[in-house]
């Protein structure tokens, strides 16, 4: 109960400081500052946004911008549904929410150390073929033809999956996969998760979770690879 009702409060002194934020940009602060008016965000996702022990709570450091603005937007608008973040975001203008993204975008917390997986030695090397290889035969793409073989995203739109909890990579692919989680037409994630099955969910959630990252992990540039599906949630 004191935990809803503190995100209760930071969510209403976010909405209200960036209303003031956006009326009366001349009169900022040393103490109005964006990491001031973020506090309800880092209840969750962490004090620099690098996530925290709860697997639903994801890393938002180090993403992309436009991956972020796209995820922000999608909630504002009910496209993707999370009450305290519809609630947080509602009313928020793009404005606002690109400032969000740039500063989570910009600052690249460390990434913390992976642990040894509950997962047998089979569903780790399944999750892997799958990450790497992909399976032509079923129509799934591998994860490294997108989110880069380092598993750090690529500018402007596509994240970086490192640092995610297993946990919350499975609950994503599985929301692509009943639509509960949709993007912007063409919705190139649905289309992936759409062709993997429950195992294959958490086979490739398992793998990923223990993928270590390699020092100064950071976005690669656009352009540097040539997706197999184009995605109409990235930024042009």
């Amino acid at each position: 109960m004191a935990r809803c009702f503190l995100l209760a409060c930071s969510i209403s002194a976010l909405i209200l400081s960036a209303h003031i934020a956006l009326a009366q940009p001349e009169a900022a602060t040393a103490h109005d500052t964006m990491s001031a008016r973020l506090t309800a965000c880092f209840a969750c996702h962490g004090a620099r946004g690098e996530g925290v022990a709860s697997a639903y709570f994801p890393r938002l450091s180090g993403k992309p911008a436009g991956y972020l603005f796209n995820q922000l937007s999608a909630f504002r608008s009910g496209r993707r549904r999370y009450p305290p973040m519809n609630a947080l975001l509602k009313f928020q203008p793009d404005g606002y929410l690109h400032a969000m993204a740039a500063y989570f975008a910009a600052d690249h917390a460390p990434l913390p150390a992976t642990g040894p997986s509950a997962a047998s030695t089979a569903v780790l090397a399944h999750g892997r073929m799958l990450a790497t290889q992909g399976d032509t035969a079923r129509g799934i793409a591998a994860c490294i033809l997108c989110h880069n073989p380092a598993y750090t995203g690529m500018e402007p739109g596509i994240p970086g999956l490192l640092g995610l909890q297993a946990g919350y990579i499975s609950a994503q692919l599985g929301a692509w996969r009943y639509g509960t989680r949709t993007a912007i037409a063409l919705d190139c994630m649905q289309i992936v998760a759409g062709h993997l099955t429950e195992a294959d969910v958490t086979a490739v959630a398992a793998w990923i979770a223990t993928v270590p990252a390699s020092p100064g992990a950071a976005p690669i540039a656009r352009g540097s690879l040539v997706t197999p599906l184009a995605c109409g949630s990235e930024p042009q």
